[in-house]
């Protein structure tokens, strides 16, 4: 098997489900233009952040790493016309890119930006209060993943949906001796929420044209 027909399906499956989308299509573009690293997800992948978000009837989604906005416009296309979604990005130029390209897409009435360190803006919307979130989409700096998940709890209410994507690492997760940060940072996450009595969840492997890798789907219990 290899990352050739991996891709090959994925192009198959992009081409029954997904018709053209300009919107996206040109977010991808202008992302690239902008030398953003071309790590956003699989057009599958973001269709699958879209229909957990509608499955679940999310009002409120919260987004931990934008980039270019791409997985952004895949969630905010599941909000009614009074949801929002808050998104964090640390990089300034690539919150400029993703507000360009999220108000192409006309959803910009419904996204914040929040630029910073994310654990600072999670904290910030703790401390200020913020209506719980009803998903929360973690797709940033791995080695950080656990703080994203404590703090994530201080937004959440009982019924809140967690994806965080990019956790099986090619395997490596697997890798108890591994000295990668990145690595060390999912595993504890993993671990984290598994031993969590406010949490219920699981964790998959997938293959595709972003090659081996996995995302956990968590749900808050109480």
């Amino acid at each position: 098997m290899s990352e050739i027909l991996w891709t090959n399906v994925d192009e198959y499956l992009v081409g029954l489900f997904l018709p053209p989308d300009s919107a996206l299509e040109e977010t991808l573009s202008q992302s690239a233009a902008a030398d953003l690293p071309p790590i956003s997800v699989a057009p599958n992948q973001g269709k699958l952040l879209e229909l957990l978000a509608k499955m679940q009837r999310s009002r409120r989604i919260l987004e931990i790493g934008t980039l270019g906005g791409y997985s952004t416009i895949w969630l905010a296309r599941a909000l009614p016309s009074d949801g929002r979604l808050v998104t964090l990005e640390l990089e300034p130029l690539h919150a400029e890119v993703a507000r360009k390209n999220i108000d192409r897409a006309g959803l910009g009435p419904l996204v914040d930006i929040l630029v910073g360190p994310a654990t600072n803006s999670l904290q910030d919307l703790i401390d200020g209060n913020a209506e719980p979130f009803d998903f929360i989409f973690i797709d940033a700096d791995k080695d950080a993943y656990p703080k994203y998940l404590e703090l994530s709890l201080h937004l959440s209410r009982p019924g809140t949906v967690i994806v965080a994507d990019n956790v099986i690492r090619d395997g490596e997760v697997a890798n108890s001796t591994s000295t990668d940060e990145r690595v060390k940072g999912v595993r504890a996450f993993l671990e984290m929420a598994a031993a969590s009595d406010r949490i219920e969840g699981t964790a998959l492997q997938t293959v595709g044209s972003k090659g081996y890798d996995g995302f956990a789907l968590l749900v808050v219990t109480r």
